[in-house]
């Protein structure tokens, strides 16, 4: 019974792991759609979602089987109860990359980006995929050097994140209302997806090593 349940518990964290990539590259592909005004990549971002929700349902389902037929007790419970914590994390990852996907959209054919800030919002794309990347290595490999790195990429994606503030509510800003509430609204979900991430990087270390990232 129990290498049943640590092979089910496993299962878990690959499933966890899945959903973080599948994360990771909606973000990826959505930031290209952002940055190229790419309406094909953007519509492919929407449509490819519904595979994350499913993926999520399952690994949601497997969680709660775990629960009613082991009634795991103590740290077993701990560690399935964290492991519906990380799906849910993963999952808001792949709609923060969906509403990304839905601003380039929205404003097609024109891109959303200014080229003021263009370079900023490239940098918090490329922060996050590299995020998307790791938390799928930490939550793989109990990685504890890439959960490190995770946190101080939250960091620079955080400062990142405070100029774009700044840039936008200049009384000099450019471009109008629309065009700044579209980079606000950028930049706080470039900077929710790396604080979900690294929320799941931290669970995964401490049920591996009672000690956080």
């Amino acid at each position: 019974m129990r290498s049943a349940f640590r092979e089910q518990v496993g299962a878990l964290g690959t499933g966890i792991a899945g959903l973080c990539d599948l994360s990771g590259r909606a973000m990826q592909h959505a930031t290209h759609a952002l940055l190229n005004a790419d309406l094909t990549v953007a519509e492919e971002v929407l449509g490819r979602h519904e595979e994350l929700t499913y993926r999520c349902a399952q690994v949601e389902t497997d969680a709660f089987t775990i629960l009613a037929l082991q009634a795991p007790v103590a740290g077993d419970l701990r560690a399935v109860l964290s492991a519906l914590k990380n799906v849910a994390d993963a999952e808001r990852m792949g709609v923060l990359a969906l509403h990304v996907a839905k601003i380039a959209r929205r404003r097609h054919p024109r891109r959303a980006v200014p080229d003021e800030v263009s370079c900023d919002v490239a940098d918090m794309g490329r922060i996050a995929v590299r995020i998307g990347n790791d938390v799928t290595d930490v939550v793989l490999n109990n990685d504890s050097g890439k959960a490190a790195q995770l946190a101080l990429d939250d960091e620079a994606m955080d400062d990142l994140h405070r100029h774009l503030f700044t840039v936008v509510i200049d009384p000099d800003w450019p471009h109008g209302t629309a065009a700044a509430v579209d980079i606000t609204l950028l930049s706080r979900y470039f900077e929710r997806f790396a604080d979900h991430a690294v929320d799941i990087a931290g669970r995964v270390i401490y049920q591996s090593t009672g000690a956080h990232a």
